[in-house]
C-alpha cells in the first residue's frame, strides 16, 4: 500500500482492528463518549460522566485512584473486564476510518489511523507547544497499562485536489451509512465509517504520503508515543499513534485560547504585583461583554483578563523594559511577541513568581470554567485570546514551539468512539 520512500517524505497512515463499544452492551453510544483527558472542566468532572453509563470511557482515560500506580492498573483492569465482557470489540478487517463532526453551522470531516511516529526533526509531524514532562509521565503509564490508544490526536494538513486522493475517498465515504452516528449533549452529531477498500486504503496512502501535518491538539499524547515507541524495539505496534488527521484547506479548524487558574493567587494580589510595568483597567461584565473588550485589545498587543473575585480587570501595554529584561531574544520576533509568551515569562515566571506546576496553575480550555474555579478558589483567572493558525503553522515550519498550552483547537475529537490495541 505504500509506495517505497513515501514514507521518508511524508505521513504514512496505515489501517487497524479499531476497537469500538458494542451499542447492544452499552446505554448509548453518546453516554459512553467524553472531551479528551484534558478538557473535561465541568465542577464535578469525572463524576458527572462517569454516572453518565458505567461504562464511559473516562473510567479508561482519567481512572481515580489514589496514587498513578493504582490509577493506571485500575485502568488496565476496567480495560481487561470490558474486553472479557465484549463491551469494547475489535472490527473484524484493519481499517481506517472516516470521522465526520457536524452541528448547525459547523462540519468537520477527517479520516482516523495509525500513524506512523517521527520526529520533529523529520519535519512530517511539526508539534507547536512545549510539553509538561510529568503530563508525559502520566500519559505513558496509563498507555503501558493498557497496551491501548485510546483517545486520536487531531492533526491538520493541507490537501491537493479535492477530487482526487484522501480528500475524493472521504467525501465518497461518507455519502455511505455510518457504522455508527450519535449526538452528545454539545450539539455533535458524530459519525463514523470504515474504509476498507484495497484501492481506497492505498489512494489515502499515497495521498497523505507526500503531505505534513500539524499537532492541533495532543502534544503530551504524541510525546507519550515517542517514549513509548523508545521502550519497545522496532518494528512493533508501538511505532505507530492513533491520530484523525483534518484537511484545514477543506474544514479550518477553530482556534480557541487555553486559560490560566492560579490556585494560589488571589487577584487583588496579583494586581498589585504587576505594580507600574502594566495598564490596568476595570471591565464591565457580565463574562462575553469582558471578553469582547480582550478581543478587541488584542488586536493591538499583548492583552489579559483577570477574574476570580466577581470582577474583571484587563492588562494590556507591558514595559517594554520587562519585555527586554525577561523574554528570551533567540527566538523570532512573532513568537516574543505572543501573549503566551509574555504571561510565561514577564508575569508568571518575574512577577507573580509563580512554578508551572499543577498545584499552582490549572489549564482550562474554557473561560467560564476557569473563572468559576478561580472564585471557588480564591485565585486569579488569566484568560487570553485565541492565536491565529498561521501563526502557529508559520513558527511550526521554524521549528519554533510556543509555550505550552497556548492554542485549542477543534472541534476536538470525541474520546471513545474508536480505539487502538497494542496487543
Amino acid at each position: 500500500m505504500t509506495t517505497p520512500g513515501i514514507a521518508d517524505r511524508g505521513l504514512r497512515l496505515i489501517p487497524f482492528h479499531g476497537l469500538r463499544y458494542d451499542p447492544e452492551r452499552v446505554g448509548s453510544l453518546a453516554a459512553v463518549t467524553s472531551p479528551p483527558y484534558d478538557v473535561v472542566v465541568r465542577p464535578d468532572g469525572v463524576d458527572y460522566l462517569e454516572s453518565a453509563d458505567p461504562h464511559n470511557i473516562v473510567r479508561l482515560i482519567l481512572p481515580q485512584a489514589d496514587t498513578p500506580a493504582a490509577r493506571n492498573e485500575q485502568a488496565a483492569r476496567t480495560m481487561r473486564h470490558w474486553l472479557a465482557e465484549g463491551v469494547l470489540s475489535a472490527d473484524p478487517e484493519p481499517a481506517l476510518y472516516v470521522y465526520e463532526q457536524r452541528k448547525p453551522g459547523v462540519l468537520q470531516r477527517g479520516v482516523i489511523g495509525a500513524l506512523a511516529l517521527t520526529t520533529a526533526d523529520d519535519g512530517i509531524v511539526l508539534p507547536h507547544e512545549d510539553v509538561m514532562p510529568h503530563v508525559v509521565t502520566d500519559r505513558a503509564g496509563l498507555m503501558r497499562a493498557t497496551s491501548a490508544n485510546l483517545e486520536p490526536l487531531l492533526l491538520t494538513y493541507r490537501g491537493g485536489d479535492p477530487a482526487t486522493g484522501a480528500a475524493a475517498v472521504i467525501e465518497r465515504t461518507a455519502q455511505r451509512e455510518p457504522l455508527l452516528s450519535t449526538v452528545t449533549e454539545d450539539g455533535f452529531r458524530h459519525s463514523l465509517w470504515a474504509i476498507t477498500d484495497p484501492a481506497d486504503l492505498a489512494a489515502v496512502t499515497a495521498d497523505l504520503g507526500h503531505r505534513q501535518a500539524l499537532i492541533a491538539d495532543g502534544h503530551h499524547r504524541w510525546a507519550t508515543y515517542l517514549r513509548l515507541q523508545q521502550e519497545h524495539p522496532s518494528p512493533t505496534a508501538w511505532d505507530f499513534g492513533l491520530v484523525l488527521l483534518v484537511d484545514t484547506a477543506r474544514y479550518p479548524l477553530q482556534v480557541r485560547a487555553i486559560h490560566r487558574m492560579l490556585r494560589r493567587l488571589p487577584k487583588p494580589q496579583a494586581m498589585a504585583a504587576l505594580g507600574g510595568s502594566f495598564r490596568i483597567r476595570p471591565v464591565e461584565g457580565p463574562l462575553p461583554l469582558a471578553l469582547e473588550v480582550l478581543t478587541d485589545a488584542s488586536e493591538r498587543g499583548n492583552a489579559f483578563l483577570l477574574a476570580g473575585d466577581g470582577t474583571f480587570h484587563l492588562v494590556t501595554d507591558p514595559d517594554p523594559g520587562l519585555i527586554e529584561r525577561t523574554v528570551r531574544h533567540d527566538r523570532p520576533e512573532a513568537w516574543r511577541r505572543l501573549d503566551a509568551t509574555v504571561l510565561h515569562a514577564a508575569l508568571l515566571d518575574d512577577l507573580w513568581r509563580i512554578p508551572d506546576e499543577p498545584e499552582h496553575i490549572s489549564y482550562i480550555h474554557d473561560a467560564a470554567a476557569t473563572v468559576e474555579m478561580a472564585e471557588r478558589h480564591g485565585g486569579t483567572a488569566v484568560l487570553l485570546h485565541p492565536v491565529r493558525e498561521d501563526v502557529v503553522r508559520d513558527l511550526a515550519r521554524q521549528g519554533v514551539t510556543m509555550p505550552r498550552k497556548s492554542t485549542s483547537f477543534g472541534p476536538k475529537p470525541a474520546t471513545g468512539l474508536v480505539l487502538r490495541s497494542l496487543d
